[in-house]
């Protein structure tokens, strides 16, 4: 029997569907595997199932969990495309027959998963975008480690880096996200009990990721991105748009491939907390043509500019003698309010008086309405 928050969930849903004939878009959300993400997008397919929807199951991992793998029965089940990879037959979504099928509603787990080399898109997101253009309604699931403009931050809390990431204007685009939480207890006893991870698993992840302190950070991690989510929500659709500061963020990189990553990362998650347009900008001096800098360099370049793009920015790319005075104008022009420049890796002394870039661009930002941030 489902508990009334979940079946209140479920009605909502219902009635966005009916609404609209353009898919609509629920996430399930979490701080780590176990909290039960798939378990409750399987409840929601049951009472969608009961209220005459043609639910169906793209794609669920049950990772051999018993409670999980009971929900599947009595649901449509979509098969699974074969996709021969080095020799192996493996298995993955199959995104032309959920297209042809065209259900009201399909169930698609893991959200930030890597696909097969041979699939229709490079990653499961994508799949996802595709079926809701096409005017289905999709149910699906993402931990929150998994989203790219935290990346840094659970590095740091982990000490793992998450190579599986889905850009966060992906959630942006989510009509509902639901976050399942749980307390650290509650969590540990789960694995403990052997109802996350197998038996010959658990020791290992209570000594790795399955800590409280880990745990906690990271629960704070969802709790806080889906407040921002609701913000959002509530400003765009509730409040008058009128009475809201419009924001434009500048981000300012290098060919420097770590330190652009993290400021396109922290100026991502700024302009997803004003609601704002933003932009990457990385100015070519005549001693960055592509002549003078190597492959490795212009490689980096190219996938931070991918990366910002997936994430919402509008890359720019400017040609200057000045690198300060080309971002300035770009600046003005643009009506930029914030911009957010790297620190260099010296001292704070040095930083403030003998950095050329940081003077210049004090000095040509001072009779300007433009803050600048200086980032780590």
């Amino acid at each position: 029997m489902p508990d009334i928050s979940q079946t209140e969930s479920a009605d909502k849903f219902l009635q966005l569907i009916q609404k609209s004939k353009s898919g609509r878009f629920k996430i399930y959300i979490g701080m780590s595997a176990g909290v039960g993400k798939t378990y409750r997008m399987l409840q929601e397919a049951h009472t969608l199932l009961r209220n005459g929807i043609n639910v169906q199951v793209g794609y669920i991992e049950t990772h051999g969990r018993a409670e999980t793998a009971t929900l599947l029965e009595g649901l449509p089940l979509i098969p699974r495309k074969k996709i021969f990879y080095k020799g192996k037959e493996l298995e993955e979504m199959d995104l032309q027959t959920i297209l042809n099928l065209h259900p009201e509603v399909v169930l698609v787990d893991e959200l930030a998963h890597t696909n097969i080399p041979g699939s229709i898109h490079e990653k499961r997101w994508q799949d996802v975008l595709d079926i809701l253009s096409a005017g289905v309604s999709v149910i699906s699931a993402v931990n929150i480690q998994h989203i790219e403009s935290l990346n840094e931050e659970v590095e740091k809390i982990t000490g793992i880096e998450v190579q599986e990431r889905i850009p966060d204007h992906v959630l942006r685009t989510a009509d509902e996200i639901v976050n399942i939480d749980l307390t650290a207890d509650e969590l540990i006893t789960r694995l403990k009990e052997g109802k996350i991870y197998e038996k010959t698993k658990i020791e290992l992840a209570l000594k790795n990721f399955f800590q409280g302190d880990k745990i906690l950070q990271l629960r704070e991690l969802a709790l806080w991105e889906v407040a921002q989510q609701v913000e959002r929500k509530i400003e765009k659709e509730v409040l008058n748009p009128d009475r809201l500061k419009a924001e434009r963020l500048l981000a300012c990189i290098s060919t420097n491939e770590k330190g652009a990553r993290k400021i396109i990362r922290r100026t991502a998650r700024m302009a997803g907390f004003y609601n704002a347009k933003w932009f990457v900008v990385y100015v070519q001096t005549p001693g960055e043509d592509v002549n003078n800098i190597s492959l490795s360099a212009q490689r980096h370049l190219i996938n931070n500019f991918k990366m910002a793009t997936e994430l919402g920015a509008e890359v720019v790319t400017l040609k200057h003698t000045s690198v300060a005075t080309a971002i300035v104008t770009f600046a003005l022009e643009k009506e930029i309010s914030l911009i957010v420049l790297g620190k260099p890796h010296f001292g704070w002394w040095n930083f403030v008086f003998r950095s050329t870039l940081l003077r210049h661009m004090l000095i040509q930002t001072e009779p300007t309405p433009i803050d600048l941030i200086i980032v780590s």
